[in-house]
């Protein structure tokens, strides 16, 4: 049936891990061409998982949220100092954004390891790995949002939290902007994959 249908990846003869790198590159280019066309409405769920998520979890902070033009825009109580047109300095609550889409190269890279591997039932795998990627996705895209708040209230009586609090909002962001976007679908496939794996390394080892 091909190996994107019905199969096993693992009867395949296995590539060495440079060879699967490269193909990897290759499909993460072409794959990231197409992500880029489709990425406002793929990563629409995001989007309402993160509204969810603040309204839920920061509710002190977010008022309100929509999306508009491609951003996740949250109102918040937050006061800061902005210009108004005469340039004079007059205090406003701050509206948070980003865009939804800013981490979703997860599932492009994801889908590159599916193809460079030559999955099995890659149709279902590929849907699989859409859905559970919308969670590190969400994390990142709300702490996201939570860092531009921390930094514009400035410190824990504007903000009314604990220090720890603000301190795990810095860590989370760093996370979830430097790790989660890559480690993620990489932990993913080769949980799925690990059968693909497991010949792979042996047949490296044989060499």
């Amino acid at each position: 049936m091909g190996w994107l249908g019905k199969g096993s990846s693992v009867g395949n003869a296995s590539p060495s891990l440079a060879a699967l790198f490269a193909r990897t590159v290759g499909w993460f280019v072409l794959c990231t061409a197409v992500w880029m066309q489709v990425n406002s409405w793929a990563a629409y769920p995001v989007a309402q998982l993160a509204r969810f998520t603040l309204h839920v979890g920061a509710d002190y902070w977010v008022t309100s949220s929509h999306i508009e033009a491609g951003q996740l825009e949250v109102d918040t109580r937050i006061p800061v100092v902005v210009a108004d047109r005469s340039g004079k300095p007059v205090q406003a609550l701050l509206v948070a954004q980003a865009d939804p889409a800013r981490y979703g190269y997860s599932l492009p890279l994801f889908i590159a390891l599916l193809l460079a591997s030559r999955s099995a039932s890659f149709w279902r795998r590929a849907a699989l790995g859409y859905l559970v990627l919308l969670l590190p996705q969400t994390f990142s895209l709300v702490l996201e949002l939570l860092r531009q708040i921390m930094v514009a209230g400035g410190n824990t009586r504007v903000l009314v939290v604990y220090q720890w609090q603000m301190e795990a909002i810095a860590m989370g962001y760093q996370v979830g902007s430097l790790l989660l976007p890559t480690v993620a679908p990489v932990a993913l496939w080769a949980w799925l994959e690990r059968g693909f794996l497991q010949q792979m390394v042996a047949s490296e080892k044989r060499l």
